[in-house]
This record gives C-alpha cells, sequence and structure tokens, in this order.
C-alpha cells in the first residue's frame, strides 16, 4: 500500500492490524474466561441433569443457556486483557515508539483500540436486551419444571426421600434404561392405614391420566388403625399413583435478571409489587451502562499503556495503574447498582464514573504522554525490585 493510501485509509494497514490482533485475543481471553465460568457453574447441576437421566450433550445444552449471562459480565474484562496483551507486545517490539517518533498521531493509534471497543459493545448491548433475559428464562422454565417434578428428587439409588412427611422412597439401584431395583415405599398419609410397599424393581411411567410408578414382583403390607396383625398381599404388577406429588403447569415468576429490558420500563401489572421496590429500576440502568464498560476499559488501556514508556518499571507500573483503575470502576459500578436500589440518586454515580472515565482517558490520549507515578511510588517500587532481585540471588 502506498503512503497516501494509508493516509486516506481510516486506520491504515497498522490500524487494521492491532484491531485483528486485539479482537483475536479478545476473543481467545473471552472464550477461555466464559469456559472456565461455565464449568464452575454448571457444575452444581450436575447432580440435577443425572436425576433425569439426560445425555452430556443434553447436560451442555441446559447449561450452555448460563453462556450468553457469563459472556456479558466477562467480556469488558476480556477486551481490557487483549488490549493490554496488545499495547505490551507493541511496546515490547518497540513499534509504539517507532510509530511516535515517525509522528503517528494518538488518535490514529488509539482508533483500531476504539473499534473494537464499539463492537464488544455491541455485543454486549445485544446479550443484555435480549439475549441474556431469553436464554435465563429458558433455564428458569427448565430448573422449575425438573424441580417441581417430585419423581426427580425421589428416585435417588441409596436413599430415604420423604415426602410431605408421610410418605418415604427408597430404591437400591437405577439402571441406565431407568429400570428401578430394591423398592421399598412406605405410606402413612391415610390415619386410617399405614401401607408398606416392597418390590423387586419397577419404573415410572407417564401418560395422559397421570404419573405412575409400576411396581413388578412384590407385595403390600397394610395395617388398619386398631388391628395388631396387617395384612400382606402379593402382586405381580401394581401401579403405585403418584400424580398427587406430580406438578403439571406452573406459573413461573421471572426475577429481575430475566425480564426484557421493555418489561423493566414499562412493568406489567402483576410485576408492580417488585418495581416498587427499586429492584426494576436499579436493573434496568446497569443493563444500560452494561454496554459503556468495553469502551471505558478499552479507553484506559490506552491511556496507561498506549505512551511510549521509557522504562521497564515504568510499565510494570502503568500495567498495576490499570488494574486498579478498572477494578475501582466496577466496582463502583456494581455498588451504585446494589445501594440503588434503595437509594434511587445512587444509581447516577455509575454513569458519573465512566463517563468521567472515558473523559479523563481521551483527554490522557490527546496529551500523547505517559502517566508517570509519583516520586515516592516509583521509590517505593524501585526498592521493593532490588529487594526482590537480591532475595532471588542469594
Amino acid at each position: 500500500m502506498s503512503p497516501s493510501a494509508g493516509k486516506l485509509s481510516p486506520m491504515g494497514s497498522i490500524g487494521r492490524y492491532m484491531f485483528r490482533t486485539t479482537m483475536g485475543a479478545f476473543v481467545i481471553t473471552c472464550v477461555s474466561l466464559t469456559v472456565v465460568m461455565w464449568f464452575t457453574q454448571a457444575i452444581r447441576e450436575f447432580d440435577l441433569i443425572t436425576s433425569q437421566r439426560q445425555t452430556v450433550f443434553v447436560f451442555i445444552g441446559i447449561t450452555g443457556l448460563l453462556i450468553p449471562l457469563l459472556v456479558m459480565m466477562i467480556a469488558p474484562i476480556s477486551l481490557v486483557l487483549a488490549a493490554a496483551h496488545v499495547l505490551n507486545k507493541l511496546s515490547s517490539d518497540s513499534e509504539i515508539i517507532v510509530m511516535n517518533a515517525a509522528g503517528v498521531s494518538p488518535w490514529r493509534l488509539v482508533a483500531p483500540f476504539l473499534a473494537a471497543g464499539l463492537v464488544v459493545s455491541l455485543l454486549v448491548s445485544v446479550i443484555a436486551v435480549y439475549v441474556s433475559p431469553l436464554s435465563l428464562r429458558e433455564l428458569r422454565d427448565w430448573a422449575t419444571q425438573v424441580r417441581a417434578d417430585i419423581l426427580t428428587n425421589i428416585v435417588q439409588p441409596g436413599r430415604f426421600a420423604t415426602v410431605g412427611g408421610n410418605l418415604t422412597f427408597h430404591i437400591a439401584d437405577r439402571k441406565p434404561n431407568g429400570l428401578l431395583l430394591g423398592i421399598f415405599l412406605d405410606d402413612r398419609r391415610d390415619p386410617k392405614e399405614h401401607a408398606t410397599y416392597l418390590a423387586e424393581q419397577g419404573e415410572i411411567v407417564k401418560n395422559d391420566t397421570g404419573s405412575f410408578l409400576v411396581l413388578e414382583k412384590g407385595s403390600v403390607q397394610r395395617l388398619e388403625a386398631g388391628q395388631r396383625d396387617p395384612r400382606i398381599v402379593t402382586f405381580d404388577r401394581y401401579a403405585f399413583d403418584l400424580s398427587k406429588f406430580t406438578s403439571g403447569q406452573q406459573s413461573v415468576v421471572y426475577n429481575v435478571r430475566e425480564k426484557y429490558i421493555w418489561e423493566l420500563m414499562w412493568p406489567r401489572p402483576e410485576d408492580a409489587l417488585m418495581a416498587e421496590s427499586g429492584e426494576f429500576r436499579a436493573e434496568l440502568h446497569d443493563r444500560f451502562a452494561t454496554p459503556l464498560y468495553p469502551l471505558a476499559f478499552v479507553i484506559l488501556a490506552y491511556a496507561f499503556l498506549g505512551p511510549p514508556q521509557t522504562t521497564r518499571q515504568s510499565r510494570t507500573l502503568a500495567l498495576l495503574g490499570l488494574i486498579g483503575a478498572v477494578s475501582l470502576l466496577r466496582l463502583t459500578g456494581f455498588l451504585s447498582v446494589i445501594v440503588g436500589v434503595h437509594v434511587p440518586a445512587m444509581l447516577t454515580v455509575q454513569y458519573i464514573a465512566l463517563f468521567g472515565s472515558i473523559i479523563a482517558g481521551l483527554w490522557q490520549v490527546s496529551r500523547g504522554q505517559a502517566i508517570e507515578p509519583a516520586t515516592a511510588v516509583s521509590r517505593l517500587a524501585t526498592a521493593i525490585s532490588e529487594r526482590f532481585a537480591k532475595a532471588t540471588a542469594s
């Protein structure tokens, strides 16, 4: 590409290279962090999944509904890590110093990072407005259905499970095909009769008429109130009705995280009480502010690491300053939303911190100079480095 063509291009070949590198690092970082976070969350639902005898693919599909929410939270952090990686690489290769000496404008260097920030902000916006609530609703519907079905919770080998304090279940084992072995069932629901069922095997059958535990090759012992001797009846096949302990379609109440953004802006009549509590307002402002974090983070990254650094120590201090600024900004946002549930005025603190960081960062970019730490901080860092070097040398 000719020099004139590079000047006409909004970013030029260098800018496009920086943009591609930043987005590539962002994707790798975001995917890695999301997988780690997803695994820690998904493992909590492992028992719930296996109790339904589902396959690994179903397990991944169901718990994968958490991924949009995780991406929404992780994407800004992934972007700042990616930007820091690219800027550190450019500095290590002395490319930033060369471009600065060649008179390249700081705005031209920050442009690819701003473009990456806009892309990530758009991604976060789509997730916050629609994708995350949709996936969380699907997850809630599925979890509600599973937890409401008592059969899911009682059919666990080696455990006694009591329902309502008067119906106890126990099975010795469960085969992969759903066959239950060594069934014990103690029924005390009727105060006039105590019944105990024993069966070699059985299975759960669901049809239009209800849910049944079909027992095979067993006996039932019934003891009527006032009688000393029980009646024992053997059977080859017996259907025990479990319909009373399984739930049909239930109305699911979604929390604020599972509400679409228009439902937060215009609450339905049934959500009036929750809306008055301040939760809707706090969640709505959090959704509005979330897409601003990628932009604020990437601007801060360039403000701290973009200008040429004179020494490796200065670059280390700049990196620590970036970590502190990003952590403080995000912590301010969290506290603003939490306190804003009860104190609406606190919700403005998040916007003040975000726009203040963006303006301060852009002003620092326009200066084209590195953020120099205070003299006392530099001396302290030097002393710590020297002590560390002596300790490792000895």
